[in-house]
């Protein structure tokens, strides 16, 4: 198994959100909405954790306008682009910015009727203290819905990846998608923070060739 190797935790310099905001992300924000809906029962507030360029949120609320969201980030000038493209959509009613680090969220307990995230897991050093703090803060019986890329098995696997899926993005897109596979988890040590919470491993599925997925409600306590 190709180990982890770990990269920057906060993607904050003008070149990496500007890169990051321009590479296609339209088929997968667009499924990981559609997987959202078929298993969220429409409560606000949710909370988006690692927004980035708020892309997720965006589609999100085009497609529920009655829906609220906090979608927070570490970086600032990830959120100086969502800023931005939040106005551009005209959702500045629905969605609400915070610069929040996803280790240590400010909220109460049981404060979010939903927390997804899609794509920060692999930039923490200690992913378990992320999932636990999207476990504090969402509500008794609220949505847990968590995406992040799965780390392939080889650098032959990480390289047809990065080939098929950022074959025609420029040099430093490619560098940012590669260091990100190769910081990601596996399903079994998903499995492993997940089970640390209470929950069944079962919760956490590979969805994708690149792609594993947490689906749970917050049941216990």
């Amino acid at each position: 198994m190709l180990p982890r190797v770990l990269e920057e935790e906060v993607m904050d310099t003008p070149e990496e959100a500007r890169d990051y905001d321009a590479m296609d992300h339209k088929a997968v924000n667009t499924l990981f909405v559609d997987d959202f809906l078929h298993h969220w029962d429409g409560r606000s507030p949710v909370l988006d954790v690692g927004t980035g360029t708020a892309q997720i949120p965006i589609e999100l609320a085009r497609r529920c306008p009655q829906v609220r969201i906090v979608a927070v980030d570490l970086a600032q000038q990830m959120l100086l682009l969502a800023d931005r493209n939040v106005a551009q959509a005209q959702l500045q009613e629905c969605i609400r910015l915070e610069r929040i680090d996803a280790k240590k969220m400010p909220y109460a307990e049981n404060t979010f009727a939903a927390v997804m995230s899609n794509s920060i897991i692999h930039h923490l050093p200690q992913p378990e203290r992320g999932f636990a703090e999207m476990h504090r803060v969402c509500q008794r019986g609220g949505l847990l819905f968590v995406r992040d890329l799965l780390r392939p098995s080889s650098w032959a696997a990480l390289q047809e990846l990065v080939d098929l899926y950022a074959g025609g993005a420029n040099a430093h897109q490619r560098a940012m998608f590669a260091a990100s596979l190769h910081a990601a988890l596996t399903v079994e040590e998903v499995r492993d923070c997940v089970k640390q919470l209470g929950y069944s491993p079962e919760t956490v599925q590979q969805t994708s060739d690149r792609h594993w997925t947490w689906v749970a409600y917050k049941q216990h306590l």
